[in-house]
């Protein structure tokens, strides 16, 4: 071999990996790109898209005033409802999920429809305020509806 043959090819080299490296970092940019639907007069939901931009998430919030609509549409079981419905990563989110429960339930990918924290539990994220917050649960749910207890806060 040509001593000049490596040296030739470390741009072909240098290329293929930097297009690997940008590909890995959009898919998983990809990954974290949230599109929350709300009314447009609810501050909670906002407070909620600002809680997940802090921990690293891309939110666009989208108005509407048929959260009814979304929300059949995203097969969410009307037991599970809150203020706002959101879609990540292939999966429904429902209400004032901790970004945290968010990360995990990317990072294990479970073949569930998605996650709720139905009602508005006082102290989950963009629920805060000078009252006690309260406990409550994130849910999986299916799309046949059956639920489980994904994580308790």
């Amino acid at each position: 071999m040509h001593p000049d043959t490596l040296t030739r090819f470390r741009p072909i080299r240098f290329a293929v990996l930097m297009y690997a490296a940008l590909s890995f970092g959009a898919a998983q940019a990809a990954e974290e790109d949230v599109v929350m639907y709300k009314d447009p007069n609810c501050g909670c939901c906002g407070q909620w898209a600002e809680h997940l931009r802090t921990n690293g998430f891309s939110v666009q919030e989208v108005a509407t005033r048929d959260m009814a609509a979304i929300k059949r549409e995203a097969g969410l079981p009307p037991e599970l409802a809150s203020c706002h419905t959101a879609r990540v990563g292939g999966y429904v989110v429902e209400g004032h999920v901790p970004a945290a429960d968010i990360r995990r339930l990317l990072a294990e990918r479970p073949s569930v429809a998605g996650l709720s924290a139905p009602g508005m539990p006082l102290g989950s994220p963009g629920m805060e305020g000078p009252y006690p917050a309260e406990s409550y649960r994130v849910l999986s749910f299916e799309s046949d509806g059956r639920t489980a207890v994904f994580a308790e806060h």
